[in-house]
């Protein structure tokens, strides 16, 4: 398909999270996306409460990836098909419960998703990934920022899940 691939090899840190039956749908989810991608490096597996709901844990992760796709075309024909074959529901509710979320957070050293900065859920994961990435707009390594996020935050690495 014209336009589809893009003749730079691009480095995207995703993250991934869940809280419907998430050790299936993380595992899932990284085995569909390394069908299509290259992957670099997965952080460990981090388990939260729900962000603005009363729902189940959320267990989220990131992985660095390679891919000569686009932004655009990794999010209309790589992750959102990931994201429906793993019935992913959207609705106006960005608090309701999920069986998986694939967010673009860093796109060639660009903050595409400013969650990575002011959510423990993102940043921890992420630093463990690219600890020495550095926020151009304040000097802060994302190493600083997810220990700048994580008091107040019951966030606790699953050392069962890999």
């Amino acid at each position: 398909m014209k336009g589809e691939i893009n003749l730079k090899i691009n480095e995207v840190l995703i993250g991934i999270g869940s809280n419907l039956n998430p050790e299936q749908n993380i595992s899932e989810a990284l085995r569909l996306l390394g069908n299509q991608v290259t992957i670099r490096n997965v952080s460990s597996i981090y388990q939260s409460p729900a962000v603005g709901s009363s729902g189940p844990d959320y267990l989220n992760s990131a992985v660095l990836i390679q891919t000569d796709r686009t932004l655009e075309i990794l999010r209309k024909n790589i992750l959102t098909p990931i994201e429906i074959q793993l019935k992913r529901v959207r609705s106006s509710d960005q608090y309701m419960d999920r069986t998986i979320d694939l967010d673009v957070l860093l796109f060639n050293q660009t903050v595409t998703d400013p969650d990575l900065w002011n959510q423990a859920h993102a940043a921890v994961p992420a630093a463990d990934v690219l600890p020495n990435f550095v926020n151009h707009e304040t000097g802060e390594k994302i190493s600083q920022a997810a220990k700048r996020l994580l008091p107040g935050i019951n966030i606790n690495k699953r050392s069962d899940l890999s």
